[in-house]
């Protein structure tokens, strides 16, 4: 059986993942650039122990527990379960990062998702162009294919009202803290806690999806697919254990993203005390998925077991 996240796209016959043409997505495109321009014009006149101890605890916070933990393994992956307050509380967290709306983020890691899947699919969903316009692609274009899927989302993320709120209000609330930070530690914090914060963020997780889809080490790879999942070991503490891409790819659904010896994955080990405290449960892991169809180990792959 697919995992939850390609279940929700819906192929037709003539559904392709190949033909489409890019387009300029203008209030994407001013969101994200505004804030990288706010952020290196602005950020290095406003350096401050304070705004970058403030910079690196906001993005920590938002980035591992908002978007690893609540928007990519909890509500795009169901990879284990939460009371509904503490899964909204992730889910808010995850907004914040400032790259779009929670059922946005659905959506485009869904529509991603399925088109590797496929055997071919368009450049922009591949990484397979050079990295400046694939930048300019993923951070401030879309990709309009000419044929594509329907997104049918669960009634969980279709009909709760907390996420269509945040759905439509998610550049907005960026505000109250922008206010805050403000008022507390002047156009600094203001300047670090939200512009540089947003930018860095946004700008690395393009980067991080750039390089773990074209190239690295890999353990397993699935068959049949256009696009396979690569490792980014040097990047597993700061991305809080996403960089294992190739580990990902082999089993979406688990909890867990880090798991061979050695794999650091912070936010497995976030999820772990959480659990302990008895904020989460059911934390899939590879063991307790069934069989991936086309999945299969690289050869040699061992070696991947002694990597820090």
């Amino acid at each position: 059986m697919p995992d939850r996240s390609t279940r929700r796209i819906k192929a037709l016959p003539e559904t392709s993942a190949v033909a489409g043409t890019v387009r300029w997505a203008p209030r994407k495109s001013i969101w994200i650039g505004g804030m990288t321009a706010v952020a290196l014009i602005a950020g290095p006149w406003f350096v401050t122990p304070g705004a970058v101890l403030l910079f690196l605890a906001t993005s920590a916070v938002t980035l591992c527990a908002g978007h690893s933990i609540g928007l990519h393994r909890l509500l795009i992956h169901r990879s284990f379960s939460a009371p509904l307050w503490v899964e909204r509380v992730l889910v808010y967290l995850g907004t914040l990062v400032g790259m779009a709306g929670p059922i946005g983020m659905v959506h485009l890691h869904d529509m991603r998702d399925w088109a590797q899947r496929q055997p071919d699919c368009h450049p922009l969903h591949a990484h397979r162009t050079t990295m400046a316009r694939d930048a300019w692609w993923q951070m401030h274009c879309q990709l309009d294919l000419d044929h594509p899927p329907r997104f049918v989302p669960e009634r969980y993320l279709r009909d709760d009202r907390f996420l269509r709120a945040l759905e439509s209000t998610w550049m907005a609330q960026q505000l109250p803290w922008a206010l805050l930070f403000w008022w507390v530690g002047g156009l600094p914090w203001l300047v670090w806690g939200v512009a540089v914060r947003v930018a860095a963020g946004v700008t690395g997780h393009w980067l991080v999806g750039h390089i773990t889809h074209r190239r690295g080490p890999q353990g397993w790879v699935v068959d049949g697919a256009g696009v396979q999942g690569h490792d980014l070991p040097a990047a597993a503490l700061v991305t809080f254990g996403e960089a294992w891409h190739g580990n990902h790819h082999a089993f979406p659904e688990s909890a867990r993203l880090g798991i061979l010896p050695g794999q650091h994955d912070p936010g497995w080990w976030v999820l772990l005390a959480l659990r302990r405290a008895g904020l989460v449960r059911d934390l899939n892991e590879p063991a307790d998925l069934p069989p991936r169809a086309g999945l299969r180990r690289v050869q040699g792959a061992a070696a991947v077991e002694t990597v820090a």
